[in-house]
């Protein structure tokens, strides 16, 4: 392939390569060049162009396929317009010629079609530089278009369409040639052809002006004929085409109307045309006029639906300004057109109409006016509907014989206009709220007017629409079902009241689960009183009892839906009714037979339907209360319903064919509960209840054809290719369902099943639309045969019995149903029965493989590989697959070829890659082969579907077949034609399966891996240049593949503006696929791809703007995608979106930082809406004194006018951001800041100035505040959510320009602006219970320190607090007790941190918080213990569920138990910890208030019993709690509950509480110890370890209150003193018992966890290496350990001498020496400290000394001190050893012990070889500590210990010292060393006896005399060397006057040190005299020593 990479075609390595591959080489340098052309330098090209003209036009007689051909004629056209431009008349001759040949062979064509194409590329191109010799180009090719097969026709329209573009007005004398001759073509027999015509005409009518004014009649019946019997690709083209032309005439382009004047035409007239179209179809106006009023010939569906789209076209063209002007007509319009008779035909028909004219309404509605228009669009509808009611009331009372017929068109009115109505309610949710409000609007009387509407059908849909106001607005639902409880109650006389008014209260419970914050229980039971009355009655008036009937069902089937937590009260009185409707036994049912007439069954039948129905509901909705018991009782009645349908025929005989709707609707009930129960329920009835199914679907009782509609959705998704069944993806998918060929698809209606209207609405759909009954009783059948299945060689029967059109109906329902039972016997993994059953269920199968029906093959493909599954027998599979081999190889039919392909497919895709592997080279041969049967496209179609199939679910084993299969996709990509899309479709499936299959692979540099590769990137070009959008989406998709495995392969500048452009499709796939290829695209590479984005939109300009328009703005592809939001409705598309920004904006924002906030602001400013309600925006700050803050008000004000002006720069004004996409927006802000926070903290710090978030603070706020102020309430969450994120990070950060503040101080109006609004009596909970969180972020942030400027946020927080203290039920309830339960908990929880702030607050003056929660202490006191003790209940595991009390807790209500235990789960840890700081602070309330309500539990408990109920209450929901905290509860509630359990031990009752009881400690001690080994955080243990600090204090202050009262009893009796304590005198710790034991193990736990090397087990374990030496341990563990091992040492005080032993003393020494790592600078680590404190605590406690000493006591010492030894042993594997702390350790065991204990002879000589090593150490501070510690060894007050070491080591040290002299102290660290080591020798002198002394002095002077410098060495001595010399100095005149006759003795004995004496004195005495003299004035002050420990161990 690089071979073809040059600006000339490389002739010679095209000849050496084989005839197969050459279009690809030749079509890959096209492509190259296409790429070059552009960016070449001219002079180059021109040098070249000769050679390079002739090698293109060779090309174009060289056959070229479809994408060469376009590709040549591009770069012919590219090559001329940049070189000379002499030669182009001649090539347009030539390809003139070629036009004209006489040639028709087919092999000829594709020169002919490249002709064409070049012609059209020149003009397109060049245009007008071509001059005059357009006319006859065209005439000549009109001419060709007479003679030519379709492929030509449709090339050559699309050519024609391109030389208009380029010549524009220019070519006007041939408009009307062309349209003569195009527009006989817009009938054409082919798709293709017709689709080329609307593309040619629709450029044609830029220019012609008669088209859209003389001719426009013509061309909109044109348009309709057009559309008969179209396709999906033919409706899209036509209807744009009519749209667009409709459009130009009633508002021409200004150019246009210049040149000529025109008469334009009116909105009347244009409307008028496009509803002939609607109502009439395509034939025509005059010759209708007959049948018209013969009232025949419906309109064809396609026209109706095509017209629909032209509809929608033709307001989108308009725009949306336009729209908003004349909205009130054009609804007025579209709502007659389903008034009109000819709409309403059928019931069916009528129902096609209503979605149409719905479809037109959300179209142009819902996408193209913003919210405020909307709302204004809104009011309309409401006018129109209320006209007609009116008109309605009017009719039915006068006595009009028209009435009938006006209200059956009403109906149909109401329809359109509710349901667009409850649409625009719901996508405008809480904005739409002014709508609702608006008194002169009056919506909701208006639409409850509708529920007395004659028909049903407009009763549902207004019902509907109060459902979707109640979903938008939460706080309707209560009082909107109070109001219809009370008609209904009040109307119970009308018919239509009780019907109306019972389906809107279904509804508005239906719309409940999309309410979370519910409706008050009561409702409930309002509900079942209204439906017991409704059943009660029904039976007392004839006139009423159907309707009564149907309602009361419907009641209990809707309460149903609220979940089981409501569900269970009524549970008994259901399963009562349930009981009474059926007949008890069969004697009762025979006797039922004989009396009744047809009145009372229908009654009978609908009632117990409707009994059916609401146990459906009951079992969908409460699964939790199915136990057997119940499902037993529900069996009665279904038992008796299945033998009650044996006798319907019989009755249905006697009383007439109209029951049957009614038993239809029984039997449909039936099989609905029966298909959601488990099959082994009604095992005994399966017999039975096939026959009924079987019937069912083989229509043996229905006269009717009707087929089912679940086949498509039973068949596999891939499979839509064939089908056709991928227009469920278009955007026009409602419509386009009226087009499927099953029966009523696509017409599914409320009215078809009322139930509907409070079941969860299918994804997707905007509202339920069941099918018409027949379908639906069918679709159930077939859905419970998948349950009950047993298969039947009936079926085989049944289809030979039915003839022609109704064979296949019964065929299509009877392979559903099989595909059903299939489906569900592959998921259940059960088998298919006897060999019998195999048989005729394979027979059944096979003979439908050669169905004409596309449809059934494919389920008979489906059903044969379902089989193999569930067989899954090798023979069989081998059988199968032999026989669609022989079958392919004999058959030439395109029948039996495409459904035996198929079956190869689904055999694979079903039994997987491995069990199919044997047969897979036979698969892939004979498909290849079909797969290039050019004659039949249907053929390769189906063969390329099954190949990819194929190649998907062989995976690797695929890998051999790769390269032929991949060149075989190439060739037909280059050379089936483009119009055959389907091929092409299946060719992106067979490439994309091709790629995944090869995979990771691709990446590689081998020779045939880069071939793949190559070949794959060609495929995906060509299909790029498809005009098919489908095709494009898989070229995507294929693309994003690439990307995945080899990313460095796919050109992401050519990729990306590719895929920006495709964002602006109309074709909702290939959106789908552009999104989702960025959204994987930014993962990666989110920098690029917004860089090369930026770079299409800078390119718009300055290239010949031929994209598509494009609205990339300065914005960049991020603007867009935000755009998007608004207009897309699809849920995958947009949740692709939000992942997409998501990506960018975690890589991008950080660096891009304004220019992501400045997208958020803009987003969120547009808000619409601020000024219809007031409030809002415009003037948020309560301006009170302040004066300051109105300038900033003119800011906003500023801000808000200029953000609404700049909007309308754009030529077509977009919409302002819909509240959805502003909610993202407020969420991305969110992340915005974590992002910075978690990219660098110097975003929150003035100082540095770089683009940081901090600078763009003001920026935050207020869009926090735009959003918190809202009218949406999802938008409200969010702003506060970001308020809150802002305080937290922001609180800290000071403002540089005022030291001592903080940079939020400013902005303390707009936060108390902001939540002003949340604490508004009408706000729902959630949002209140969010303010209340951050009032308390607030508050607690410290920002504001002035009392009076906190009052603000704090007055909303007691307000609410009042709300609070009111109690249950006290206001009336808009939303459910676990609301009010939410928002209660939110108040005091927030309280809660207030006050632990107010205890932790170092930054305020301490009185002011205080002054805050002060005067609520006493009353939130009692509520928190009140919360606390609710929570405790709640925590009970079930079986203690009889414990709860039945009235519900302080704050819940039994009925919302389950919800209520999520808010207390959110909010107990903070009030636990208030109540711990209260209880703490006033001892237990001993010292409060009564804490009690009165009445509660009286005076009579005891302050005693008190403390103790409030000490279980917080111990026990502690401990509970962290026994177990869920790993989602945040870390700050374990946290908060540990700070709780320290602050309440901190108080005196609670230690008392907790020592009494030994066991609650430990219990407490291994809860901890529990939770260390689950949660991590450092935080989390140092907390754990000062609970168990203060719980060991606890237990230690006891003991010794019991020692000493024990003391005072004995009379002080020495002995009594030990013994108390654990262990007792056996000295054993039990585990579990032992509150020692239980700090132990977690203490040690702990060290281990943090210092690895004590655990001797993991040093035994082989795989353990040989200890590395340790790195430091961080800063946070230093503490950790620290302070465990002090605790550590004082838990031997808790135990007896016997226990004491047990306390295994190693602990210590171990962690110790472990954690003896050297410590940089010298300084002591806090851990050793700890340590060696710890050390002295234990070898110095009395218990040591207690007179009966165990030996092990001895023995324990010794042993911790060999270890010490033994670890200090000098060892290369522990070079940083802290030699230092080692000594001390030795040393505190040497002076702390007895000598008895240490006096051993080992221990001994291990000691001094320790000291001796340091002695010599290379480290001056080693050697400095020696010295100190030996001093303190040396000066033991018991001789026998000192002795030993004097002697040993004594003379190393004066060796030391001597060697001084030599080698002079270089530094301070020497020269202290030194000096420390005189001072040991100076002491021993003063140690010695009398008649020793003179010895030890001669060792001592001379040393220090040596030390003495001469003058001249004085002065130049560096400054540690005279520090020396001064030392000496100073100590031997110190020396001198202590031990006077001995120094004299020394001095004499050696003169030459007297003279160096006396020089030194004399220099000494010249330099300073009086400080001489000072210092022999006091000579005996012994300097102290210059290093200090920070803590004295001695």
């Amino acid at each position: 392939m690089e071979l073809a990479h040059s600006l000339l075609l490389n002739e010679e390595a095209l000849a050496q390569i084989t005839e197969a591959k050459r279009p690809v080489f030749i079509f890959e340098w096209l492509r190259f060049l296409d790429k070059v052309l552009v960016a070449a330098n001219k002079v180059d090209v021109k040098e070249k162009q000769k050679k390079l003209v002739e090698q293109l036009t060779g090309l174009i007689s060289s056959a070229p396929g479809p994408p060469t051909r376009k590709l040549l004629a591009k770069n012919l056209a590219t090559l001329y317009s940049i070189g000379d431009t002499f030669t182009v008349f001649q090539t347009l001759d030539k390809c003139n010629d070629i036009i004209k040949s006489k040639d028709d062979t087919p092999t000829y064509l594709p020169t002919k079609l490249a002709a064409v194409a070049c012609v059209g590329s020149f003009y397109e191109k060049m245009g007008r530089m071509l001059g005059s010799s357009f006319p006859d180009t065209i005439t000549n090719m009109l001419k060709a278009l007479k003679t030519a097969e379709s492929q030509g026709r449709s090339e050559i329209l699309l050519s024609l369409q391109k030389v208009l573009n380029g010549l524009g007005g220019a070519a006007a004398s041939c408009h009307r040639d062309i349209y003569k001759n195009a527009r006989s073509l817009l009938t054409d027999r082919s798709m293709a052809v017709r689709c080329a015509v609307a593309k040619c005409l629709l450029e044609l009518q830029n220019e012609a002006v008669f088209m859209w004014t003389t001719e426009l009649e013509n061309v909109a019946t044109l348009c309709f004929k057009a559309l008969e019997g179209s396709n999906y690709g033919v409706r899209v083209a036509v209807s744009k085409l009519l749209g667009t032309v409709m459009a130009t005439a009633l508002m021409p382009k200004q150019a246009a109307v210049m040149r000529q004047n025109v008469k334009r035409a009116t909105l009347d007239e244009v409307l008028e045309l496009m509803a002939t179209g609607f109502l009439r179809g395509g034939s025509g106006f005059l010759k209708s006029g007959g049948e018209m009023l013969k009232g025949g010939g419906s309109v064809s569906r396609e026209v109706r639906v095509g017209v629909t789209q032209a509809y929608v076209v033709f307001v989108t063209t308009l725009g949306g300004q336009w729209l908003e002007r004349t909205f009130a007509t054009f609804l007025s319009h579209v709502l007659d057109l389903v008034s009109h008779p000819r709409a309403t035909q059928t019931h069916v028909e009528a129902v096609y109409s209503r979605r149409c004219v719905s479809f037109m309404l959300r179209s142009t509605l819902g996408g193209l006016l913003g919210e405020k228009a909307q709302i204004a669009a809104g009011k309309d509808i409401c006018q129109a509907i209320s006209k007609q009611m009116r008109a309605v009331v009017n009719d039915t009372s006068g006595e009009n014989k028209a009435g009938a017929a006006d209200v059956s068109a009403s109906q149909h009115v109401m329809v359109c206009a509710l349901k667009e109505l409850g649409s625009l309610v719901q996508s405008l949710s809480a904005t739409s709220s002014p709508l609702i409000q608006e008194p002169s609007i009056g919506l909701l009387e208006t639409v409850s007017s509708v529920l007395l509407h004659p028909s049903m059908a407009a009763r549902l849909a207004a019902a509907w629409c109060l459902r979707c106001v109640a979903v938008a607005l939460p706080y309707q639902l209560t009082p909107l079902l109070e109001r219809c409880a009370e008609r209904i109650n009040n109307l119970k006389s009308s018919p239509e009241a009780v019907s109306g008014y019972s389906f809107a209260m279904a509804a508005l419970l239906g719309g409940v689960h999309q309410c979370p914050l519910g409706i008050p229980h009561s409702k409930g039971k309002l509900v079942v009183s209204i439906a017991e009355d409704l059943l009660r009655t029904a039976a007392q008036n004839s006139r009423l009892s159907l309707q009564r009937t149907q309602a009361g069902w419907l009641l209990l089937g809707a309460l149903m839906s609220l979940g089981p937590s409501l569900v269970r009260y009524h549970l008994p009185k259901m399963l009562l009714l349930w009981r009474n409707v059926f007949p008890r036994s069969q004697k009762e049912m025979e006797a039922e037979k004989a009396r009744g007439d047809s009145f009372t069954w229908q009654v009978t039948l609908e009632g117990r339907a409707g009994a059916l129905c609401a146990m459906r509901s009951f079992v969908a909705h409460c699964p939790e209360l199915l136990t057997e018991d119940v499902i037993r009782r529900l069996m009665t009645p279904i038992e008796c319903a299945m033998t009650m349908m044996s006798h319907v025929p019989s009755v249905i005989k006697v009383h007439g064919t109209h029951l049957k709707a009614s038993a239809a609707m029984v039997r449909l009930r039936l099989y609905d509960i029966l298909a959601l129960l488990p099959p082994k329920t009604y095992e005994g009835s399966f017999n039975a209840l096939l026959r009924e199914l079987v019937a069912e679907f083989t229509l043996t009782d229905n006269s009717a054809n009707t087929t089912t509609s679940l086949l498509r959705s039973l068949c596999h998704y891939d499979d839509s290719v064939l089908m056709g069944s991928w227009l469920q993806e278009t955007d026009h998918k409602s419509i386009e369902d009226q087009l499927q060929p099953n029966s009523a698809s696509g017409s599914g209606a409320l009215e078809h099943d009322p139930s509907s209207i409070y079941l969860r609405v299918p994804m997707g759909e905007a509202m339920p639309g069941p099918l018409p009954l027949g379908v639906s009783v069918i679709d159930a059948s077939v859905a419970l045969f998948g349950v009950v299945l047993q298969m039947l060689d009936h079926f085989a029967e049944c289809i030979k019995q039915a003839k022609g059109v109704r064979q296949q109906a019964v065929q299509l329902n009877i392979f559903t149903a099989v595909l059903s039972a299939l489906k569900g016997l592959a998921e259940n993994k059960s088998t298919l029965g006897p060999e019998e059953v195999r048989k005729s269920a394979l027979a059944l199968v096979m003979g439908a493989l050669d169905n004409p029906n596309p449809i059934l093959r494919c389920a008979a493909g489906e059903a044969l590989g379902r089989m193999a599954q569930v067989v899954a027998e090798a023979t069989f599979i081998a059988r199968m697959a032999q026989y669609s081999f022989d079958k392919l190889r004999s058959a030439r039919d395109v029948v039996s070829r495409t459904g035996h392909s198929l079956a190869l497919g689904c055999l694979h895709r079903y039994v997987g890659g491995i069990g199919s592997g044997q047969h897979l080279k036979t698969s892939v041969s004979i498909l290849l082969a079909l797969a290039q049967d050019g004659t039949s496209h249907e053929v390769q179609t189906w063969a390329l579907h099954s190949l990819a199939l194929i190649v998907d679910s062989s995976g690797p084993m695929y890998r051999g077949y790769v390269e032929p299969t991949l060149s075989l996709v190439l060739t037909l990509l280059l050379t089936v034609p483009p119009s055959h899309t389907e091929v092409h479709q299946c060719l992106g499936r067979c490439l994309g399966a091709l790629i995944t299959t090869v995979g990771p692979e691709l990446q590689g540099n081998g020779a045939t891996i880069s071939t793949i590769r190559s070949s794959c990137l060609v495929g995906c070009a060509i299909m790029q240049g498809h005009s098919d959008s489908l095709v494009q989406a898989a070229a995507i998709s294929c693309l994003q593949q690439l990307h995945m495995f080899a990313p460095r392969h796919v050109n992401l500048s050519s990729l990306v503006p590719c895929l920006c452009v495709h964002l602006c499709s109309s074709h909702l796939l290939l959106r789908r696929a552009a999104v989702a290829c960025l959204r994987q695209l930014a993962q990666r590479e989110a920098a690029e791809v917004c860089e090369y984005a930026m770079s299409l939109a800078r390119n718009k300009d300055s290239k010949d703007s031929t994209t598509v328009n494009l609205n990339i703005t300065e914005t960049g592809l991020e603007g867009v995608l935000f755009g998007m939001l608004d207009r897309e409705t699809d849920r995958k598309l947009c949740h692709d979106i939000h992942d997409t920004l998501g990506h960018m904006l975690s890589s991008l924002a950080v660096d891009k930082l304004s220019h992501w906030l400045k997208l958020c602001k803009d987003v969120l400013a547009a808000t619409t809406g601020h000024d219809v309600t007031g409030g809002g925006v415009v003037a948020p700050v309560d301006l009170g004194k302040e004066e300051d803050d109105s300038e900033k008000q003119d800011e906003i004000d500023d801000d808000i006018m200029f953000t609404a002006l700049g909007e309308d720069n754009n030529a077509k004004p977009s919409v302002a951001p819909r509240w959805v996409t502003r909610v993202f927006a407020a969420d991305c802000l969110c992340r915005i800041i974590l992002l910075c926070e978690n990219a660098d903290k110097t975003h929150f710090d003035l100082a540095g100035a770089r683009d940081l978030l901090v600078l763009h603070l003001s920026d935050l706020i207020r869009m926090a505040f735009m959003a918190a102020t809202d009218n949406s309430n999802q938008l409200r969450m969010a702003g506060l959510q970001a308020l809150e994120d802002i305080i937290k990070k922001f609180a800290s950060v000071p403002e540089p320009e005022f030291p001592g503040h903080v940079i939020l101080e400013q902005y303390q109006a707009n936060v108390g602006a902001a939540l002003r609004p949340a604490f508004s009596p009408d706000t729902p909970s959630d949002i209140t219970a969010k303010a209340c969180q951050v009032c308390s972020t607030w508050i607690g942030s410290g920002v504001v320190s002035d009392l009076n400027d906190l009052r603000r946020v704090h007055n909303l927080l007691v307000s609410s607090l009042d709300k609070v203290q009111a109690g249950k039920g006290s206001s009336s309830q808009l939303y459910s007790e676990s609301a009010t339960t939410m928002e209660k908990l939110a108040v005091l929880k927030a309280w809660a941190e207030v006050r632990w702030f107010e205890y932790v607050s170092d930054i305020l003056p301490p009185d002011s918080l205080i002054m805050l929660v002060q005067p609520e202490l006493p009353s939130l006191s009692r509520l928190w213990l009140a919360v606390l003790r609710d929570y405790a209940l709640l925590t009970l595991p079930a079986e203690f569920s009889s414990q709860l009390p039945p009235d519900g807790g302080a704050f819940y209500t039994p009925e919302t138990i389950d919800t209520a235990r999520l808010h207390y789960r959110g909010s107990w840890a903070p009030v636990l910890h208030a109540v711990a700081l209260w209880l703490s602070s006033t001892s237990f309330g001993a010292s409060g208030a009564p804490v009690y309500p009165q009445g509660n539990s009286g005076p009579t408990q005891s302050l005693e019993d008190l403390i103790k109920d409030r000490m279980h209450l917080m111990l026990g929901v502690s401990i509970e709690f962290l026994c177990f905290p869920r790993p989602e509860e945040p870390i700050e509630h374990v946290m908060s509950c540990l700070q709780a359990l320290c602050t309440l031990l901190d108080s005196p009752c609670a230690r008392t509480h907790i020592s009494e009881d030994q066991l609650l400690g430990v219990e407490l001690l291994n809860v901890l110890h529990r939770l260390l080994l689950t949660r991590d955080p450092p935080g989390v243990q140092l907390q754990v370890t000062a609970v168990v600090q203060e719980t060991i204090r606890a237990a230690q202050d006891h003991l010794t209150e019991q020692r000493d009262t024990q003391g005072k009893e004995d009379g002080g009796e020495k002995d009594g003193l030990s013994l108390q304590g654990e262990g007792g005198e056996t000295g054993e710790l039990l585990p579990g018992k032992s509150l020692v034991f239980a700090a132990m193990e977690l203490l040690v736990f702990i060290l281990v966890r943090h210092l690895p090397q004590l655990n001797t087990r993991v040093n035994e374990s082989p795989s353990h290496l040989p200890l590395r030496p340790q790195p430091r341990l961080p800063e946070e563990s230093t503490r950790l350990v620290a302070h465990t091992v002090s605790i550590l040492a004082e838990l031997p005080s808790l135990c007896s001498p016997a226990g004491n032993t047990q306390t295994n003393k190693p602990d210590h020494t171990d962690s110790e020496y472990t954690t003896a790592i050297k410590a940089p600078g010298n300084s002591i680590p806090l851990p050793v400290s700890a340590a060696l404190q710890g050390i002295k605590t234990i070898i110095t406690s009395p218990l040591g000394r207690a007179e009966k000493i165990p030996a092990q006591w001895t023995g324990l010492i010794r042993s911790s001190l060999a270890s010490v030894l033994e670890y200090s042993q000098p060892d290369e594997s522990r070079p940083n050893m802290d030699e230092v702390s080692m000594l001390t350790a030795m040393t505190l065991f040497l002076l702390s012990a007895s000598s008895e204990v240490i006096g051993v002879t080992v221990l001994q000589q291990g000691c001094m070889e320790r000291y001796r090593n340091a002695l010599i150490s290379p480290d001056p501070w080693v050697q400095a500590r020696c010295y100190q510690l030996l001093l303190s060894v040396f000066q033991h007050p018991s001789r026998a210990l000192s002795t030993p070491y004097i002697h040993a080591l004594a003379p190393l040290m004066v060796e030391k010292l001597k060697g001084v002299e030599r080698s002079r102290p270089g530094t301070v660290t020497e020269l202290q060393a030194v000096q420390e080591g005189i001072r040991v020798l100076e002491n021993l002198v003063g140690m010695a006896e009398e008649q020793n002394r003179v010895q030890l002095l001669a060792l001592l002077v001379p040393t220090l005399v040596s030390y003495l410098l001469d003058d001249k060495a004085f002065s130049s001595a560096p400054p540690a060397s005279k520090g020396l010399h001064e030392f000496a100095l100073q100590n031997l005149m110190r020396i001198g006057p202590l031990y006077p006759a001995a120094f004299k003795t020394v001095i004499g004995a050696a003169p030459e040190l007297k003279t160096r004496l006396e020089s030194a004195v004399r220099a000494n005495q010249a330099s300073s005299k009086a400080k001489a003299a000072a210092l022999l004035a006091q000579p005996t002050v012994q300097a102290a020593p210059t290093i200090k420990l920070k803590t004295s161990f001695f």
